[in-house]
């Protein structure tokens, strides 16, 4: 298995893994979000506020997972206010269970420790709540959404 860290170059393939996350996530496709995932991917990946990884098996691409770098004030809980969000999260179903997505996060929080980062968050599917839990994270009742 290769871990390689994602480029430019990968947005278009990094579209179409988010699509399929995203519907076997049990989200309905009922909207073209190409341009807009299009968009996202370049501007985050080539202002690096974007970090992705990406797994392959000899040239088939089997996982990937990312972190969001965001800026927030600092505060005394987190002194530079930076705060990295997993997302992106997804292995190809043949290959779950054999520690790959424990191997992402890994990739992640040291790519986070190197930026100074001492947050991280996440929203965890059902699936993948096992294995953030065993990874150290711990639930939280501090976030609130609301949709406009």
């Amino acid at each position: 298995m290769n871990y390689r860290k994602a480029t430019v170059d990968d947005a278009n393939l990094l579209m179409e893994w988010r699509k399929i996350q995203l519907v076997e996530e049990g989200i309905k496709a009922d909207k073209d979000i190409d341009k807009e995932l299009e968009a996202f991917f370049q501007k985050k990946l080539a202002e690096e506020s974007l970090i992705q990884w990406i797994v392959e098996e000899q040239t088939e691409i089997i996982a990937t997972g990312a972190i969001v770098i965001y800026d927030f004030p600092p505060s005394y809980t987190n002194k530079s206010g930076k705060k990295a969000y997993v997302t992106n999260m997804y292995t190809k179903n043949d290959y779950r269970g054999k520690g790959i997505a424990t191997g992402l996060l890994t990739k992640l929080v040291d790519e986070a420790k190197s930026l100074g980062i001492t947050k991280m968050w996440l929203g965890a599917s059902k699936l993948g709540r096992p294995v953030y839990k065993k990874f150290g994270f711990k639930e939280t009742d501090e976030w609130m959404e609301l949709e406009l």
